[in-house]
C-alpha cells in the first residue's frame, strides 16, 4: 500500500502516528485502561503485536506491554528531540507505533508505551487477519 492510499485508509490521527512518527496525546488513546482478553494487531497490515496478557497500567497514559510477540516489532535508535529512545516499529509495514522503555514493572523490565491509534484489539475468539501467533 503506498502513502496515498494509507492515507485515505487511516484517520488522519493514525497516519500522523504511524506514518509521521507523531505521538497521540496522554490518557486519551482507547486503549489505555483497556482490560479485554485479545490481541492487539496493526491497523495497517493486520500484524499481530501484542497479546492482551503483557499488557500493565504504567499510568504513563499510554497503552503499555511488558513484551512484544516474537518477531512482531523492529527496534530503532531513536535520537530525536534531543533524547536517546527506541522506537518501536510493526515488523510487517514498518509503522511508528511507539516507544520501549528499560523501566517496566515485571520480570522482562521493559514497559513498550505504544499509541492507542496504532492498533485494533481483536477479542480472544475472534481469528485476527495477517500473521497469527499461538499463545
Amino acid at each position: 500500500m503506498n502513502e496515498e492510499e494509507l492515507k485515505k485508509k487511516l484517520t488522519p490521527e493514525q497516519y500522523r502516528v504511524l506514518r509521521e512518527k507523531g505521538t497521540e496525546l496522554p490518557f486519551y488513546g482507547k486503549y489505555v485502561h483497556e482490560t479485554a482478553d485479545g490481541m492487539y494487531v496493526c491497523v495497517v497490515c493486520g500484524n499481530q503485536l501484542f497479546s492482551s496478557k503483557a499488557k500493565f497500567d504504567s499510568g504513563t497514559g499510554w497503552p503499555s506491554f511488558d513484551q512484544a510477540l516474537p518477531g512482531a516489532v523492529i527496534l530503532k535508535t531513536d535520537t530525536s528531540h534531543g533524547m536517546n529512545r527506541t522506537e518501536v516499529l510493526c515488523s510487517g509495514c514498518a509503522s511508528h507505533l511507539g516507544h520501549l522503555f528499560n523501566d517496566g514493572p515485571t520480570a522482562t523490565g521493559q514497559r513498550y508505551c505504544m499509541n492507542s491509534v496504532c492498533f485494533d484489539l481483536v477479542p480472544k475468539d475472534t481469528k485476527p487477519r495477517g500473521k497469527t501467533v499461538e499463545l
